[in-house]
């Protein structure tokens, strides 16, 4: 099988349903769904697409966008599977097909006593669409452990590769979603991870660890059980993970908000301070709060829930609002995570 048309129709109208393929479970369409399984499909598709005459969407896990329209083009789903492993004295190498679901992938490998990824273990979403959000969780960024990404390029029509250092990643960023915007697919990701093995337990529910007997596996099922205690199943009620980015000030202004807030719940970073978004969003006010069909969570305020029926646009009618308060109380700006998806891509979020 190369590749499967969910509706081989002409472009008019918008007949294929993305309900179940977004994890927030926001019920618009498109006008066409492609889904691939395999590296070849996904090529023979980039080679055969015109980004002229259609609008295209990227979906790996649905995990990290939020449609606010119809999708006036066509959507592929990435299913590629495959992890391929080899190893020096040093270092495990792996290449890893873009469709992999990445909490399993994390697994695995920590079955396999190969450590590095446990503390982002259950992130939703693919392998694939890992580098263009740098994910990262509990002290740990994808960048640490990447090692290049193969993707095809849509204006040049041909298959390339850039190395960790030149994917331009920063805190939920990378070239992708930057000078590479709308221009790639991405096909493998290769990773470097070394057997001299180091735990990170330097964030807050982790910090009880020894660090001289703690296993990856350990970090590994503690991380599991604060996700599963925080978070919300998609599968039980849509939702997209963290919806904002923990925002980063200056050493200045965090003086100045510690002085108001002396439990204000921060951490160093190298350009100054980062700040809990959550925190910031619960001091508010606004846990469990509620817009028509959506909500903040009640367990955690990082997540915006869809309690049934909601629509796109009321979501991002509530992250706004959040945003506006959070800036009224503080001073500071939230940004969201996932990507705005309008009618024809991307879209800008204005708090």
């Amino acid at each position: 099988m190369t590749f499967l048309s969910l509706n081989p129709n002409t472009m008019s109208g918008h007949s294929h349903s993305l309900t179940e393929f977004n994890t927030l479970g926001v019920a618009q369409n498109c006008q066409q769904l492609t889904r691939l399984n395999s590296y070849d499909s996904i090529i023979e598709f980039c080679q055969a697409y015109d980004d002229k005459e259609n609008s295209l969407l990227v979906l790996g896990g649905g995990s990290n966008l939020v449609l606010t329209d119809d999708f006036d083009g066509e959507v592929i789903k990435v299913e590629s599977q495959g992890v391929k492993i080899t190893e020096d004295d040093d270092y495990f190498y792996l290449s890893v097909e873009a469709g992999e679901d990445w909490p399993r992938f994390v697994e695995t490998l920590v079955n396999q006593g190969i450590g590095g990824f446990e503390n982002l273990a259950l992130i939703p979403g693919t392998v694939g669409a890992s580098p263009i959000q740098n994910i990262g969780a509990y002290g740990v960024e994808l960048e640490k452990f990447c090692d290049w990404i193969e993707f095809y390029h849509l204006s040049d029509d041909t298959v390339k590769q850039l190395t960790a250092a030149e994917c331009q990643f920063g805190y939920r960023d990378s070239i992708f979603k930057n000078a590479l915007k709308n221009q790639t697919v991405v096909l493998r990701v290769g990773f470097k991870l070394p057997k001299q093995w180091k735990p990170v337990i330097n964030y807050g529910p982790l910090k009880d660890f020894n660090a001289q007997t703690v296993t990856a596996s350990d970090i590994f099922k503690r991380v599991c059980e604060i996700r599963q205690s925080k978070l919300p199943d998609p599968n039980v009620i849509g939702n997209v993970g963290s919806f904002f980015k923990n925002p980063i000030v200056s050493m200045t202004v965090y003086q100045e908000l510690l002085k108001r807030y002396p439990y204000i719940v921060a951490y160093s970073v190298d350009n100054g301070m980062k700040l809990a978004a959550g925190w910031l969003i619960d001091q508010a006010g606004l846990k469990g709060h509620r817009i028509e069909n959506v909500g903040v969570h009640d367990k955690q305020a990082l997540v915006l829930v869809n309690h049934g029926g909601a629509t796109g646009k009321q979501i991002i009618q509530l992250a706004s609002f959040v945003a506006a308060k959070v800036h009224d109380t503080f001073g500071v700006e939230l940004e969201v995570e996932p990507r705005l998806i309008g009618k024809h891509g991307e879209i800008e979020f204005h708090g």
